[in-house]
């Protein structure tokens, strides 16, 4: 399909959107249910939005390469440029990630700070796919390397696991990055050292852009855009189902990235393009997205941003005596809105924040790469 699909643009960016959304709240005490991650296995509304974007890194790696490939296909050193490229790029977004969970520096001694995070995972998963795409070129054989790497890690959770391999305390993954990093530079939000972007989940997170990459590969395909919204659904329809399948003995879980849930976001995500290419390039109602167009054209730069400021506004800035964050909360949100409605407030009008910053660019066109 040669058309430009805008509604690859429009996913980005709401992922973006709502991945500042969730990070955000005016107060962890006071969140929606379907704001919030699933404690451990099971899928919130929430635990869809990562995996999204990993999902659309997948598809945008497809196309990025074909595109490249076809225009330069007389250079015989062409794959070795790209692997050059893609590892410039991992790293950057990598430390980019390691510098959010430090800044702003002063409030966390470097021997505590956490080694992985999302930018992190994204770095992994994306380097480890590319590689595979320029090692095995072959599409087919590039879908068995997928299956491969989730099944493999799969075997890796369940027969290091001990007698409960898919539990919080006793998973092979979380031990895994103790191991590697030590217990002061993994993640403490479950009340035990573990961390829910480790590194053993990086397979699980390659085989899941790599389903990107294949669904990239039907959308370029697909003779039209019907024909690509039919194949969208299907696809969605029949990775669901596997991902369910699937759960019966591999628990759907984002923290351990179980590859169960790999596949089954990969379906819902599947469905959820689907409809945007319906609504967007098919029935060409669009006003609605420039929103999400607006962080489509520099995602990564909008969430890094998220990011600085918010830590900002946490561990610099004070009013009163109280974090900036907590009294802007307290004093405008909750008092106009109450404590939930409040709380979702304040993430949606940090997110336009963000979004304010990132219009100009849009506006000029002006990518930032991370």
């Amino acid at each position: 399909m040669k058309d430009r699909i805008i509604s690859i643009d429009v996913f980005r960016g709401m992922t973006i959107f709502l991945m500042i959304i969730v990070n955000t709240p005016g107060s962890w005490s006071y969140v929606y249910p379907p704001l919030l991650h699933a404690k451990w296995h099971g899928c919130t509304p929430t635990d869809l939005v990562f995996p999204f974007f990993l999902f659309i890194v997948g598809i945008t790696l497809f196309i990025s390469f074909d595109k490249i490939m076809k225009k330069h296909s007389d250079d015989p050193g062409l794959r070795s440029k790209l692997l050059r490229k893609t590892i410039r790029r991992a790293a950057l977004i990598f430390l980019v990630g390691l510098f959010l969970n430090w800044f702003p520096f002063y409030h966390i001694n470097i021997s505590d700070l956490r080694i992985l995070g999302v930018l992190q995972r994204i770095a992994l998963s994306f380097a480890g796919a590319a590689l595979v795409v320029l090692l095995i070129r072959n599409i087919n054989k590039i879908a068995i390397a997928a299956t491969a790497l989730l099944l493999a890690y799969w075997f890796v959770l369940y027969y290091w696991g001990g007698s409960d391999p898919y539990s919080l305390e006793s998973n092979i993954a979380g031990k895994f990055d103790v191991l590697l990093f030590g217990e002061s530079h993994v993640y403490h939000g479950f009340g035990i050292p573990f961390d829910p972007e480790g590194l053993l989940g990086t397979i699980s997170g390659v085989g899941h852009v790599l389903i990107g990459y294949l669904i990239g590969s039907m959308i370029l395909k697909a003779k039209d855009k019907k024909e690509l919204m039919k194949r969208l659904l299907l696809s969605g329809v029949g990775l669901i189902a596997l991902g369910l399948i699937w759960n019966i003995f591999l628990p759907i879980n984002k923290p351990l990235w179980t590859s169960s849930y790999a596949v089954y976001t990969c379906g819902i995500a599947s469905i959820v393009l689907a409809l945007m290419v319906w609504i967007i390039d098919i029935m060409k109602i669009e006003k609605w997205s420039y929103v999400f167009k607006v962080f489509g054209l520099n995602p990564l730069f909008s969430y890094a941003l998220s990011g600085i400021i918010i830590s900002l506004l946490i561990h610099t800035i004070s009013i009163g005596g109280v974090s900036a964050s907590s009294w802007l909360y307290e004093n405008v949100f909750q008092s106009l809105f109450g404590n939930y409605f409040g709380s979702f407030m304040f993430a949606l009008s940090y997110t336009m924040l963000i979004w304010l910053i990132a219009w100009p660019l849009y506006r000029k066109k002006i990518v930032i790469k991370i």
